[in-house]
């Protein structure tokens, strides 16, 4: 992959063979970032699992302390007074069965990420393979399949992330802003690293996380020691 001179220069910067303090790697992210967006701020995690095996899967959910500046727009699929309910608690898209008609038939979301009751899920099957490939099917594991309409979308309204590890057991995550500044992010960082450390599966053998690193859209990545 040819790399631009920009890209040559940051990588000039940052020592690849050392491990640096959050506070130093979050200084030197945003002296870096000097783009003309607002860009974006994640943390890769590599861990010592075994992908392949069923106890040692990474997933869960969390709030961060402030969010990841990126709103998501939430599509509820219910029926009745749950649609109130969406409606109410901010839900961008909602709808029962005519909202499963319309993505059946024109294969088209315009939504980030779907929440349904119960009951509603075996009607939605008929757009599995929609939703599914895109990561847009409700799940009981990411607390997307709910009674509690009001509650869960509000949540996600606030920046409620779910997460999981890849096919080679790590984890890739939005945390943020550049505007953010570094009080904001130090505080998502470390949250979203002790998170990990809490959901540790019980078959996970060894050095659990074996290395952390934080990096901007446009720029290199940057051990850190946590």
């Amino acid at each position: 992959m040819q790399r631009s001179k920009r890209y040559k220069s940051l990588k000039e910067q940052v020592n690849s063979n050392k491990t640096y303090s959050i506070d130093e790697a979050i200084k030197m992210l945003m002296k870096n970032a000097n783009s003309k967006f607002d860009e974006s701020v994640e943390v890769h995690l590599r861990t010592g699992i075994d992908p392949k095996q069923a106890d040692q899967q990474i997933r869960g959910t969390i709030v961060l302390p402030h969010g990841t500046g990126k709103e998501k727009r939430i599509a509820v699929f219910a029926e009745g007074e749950k649609l109130a309910e969406a409606e109410a608690a901010g839900a961008d898209v909602f709808g029962g069965q005519e909202l499963i008609d319309k993505i059946k038939q024109t294969k088209e979301v315009d939504f980030d990420v779907s929440v349904a009751t119960p009951e509603m899920m075996k009607k939605m099957a008929s757009v599995a393979k929609v939703l599914g490939p895109k990561g847009l099917m409700p799940s009981p594991k990411t607390d997307t399949v709910t009674t509690d309409i009001k509650g869960t979308v509000e949540q996600l309204k606030k920046g409620k992330l779910s997460f999981k590890n890849d096919t080679t057991g790590n984890l890739h995550q939005l945390v943020g802003k550049v505007s953010f500044g570094e009080e904001k992010l130090q505080e998502n960082i470390e949250a979203f690293v002790q998170n990990i450390r809490d959901n540790k599966p019980t078959g996970a053998k060894g050095e659990f996380i074996k290395s952390v690193t934080v990096t901007s859209t446009m720029g290199v990545g940057i051990k850190v020691n946590l």
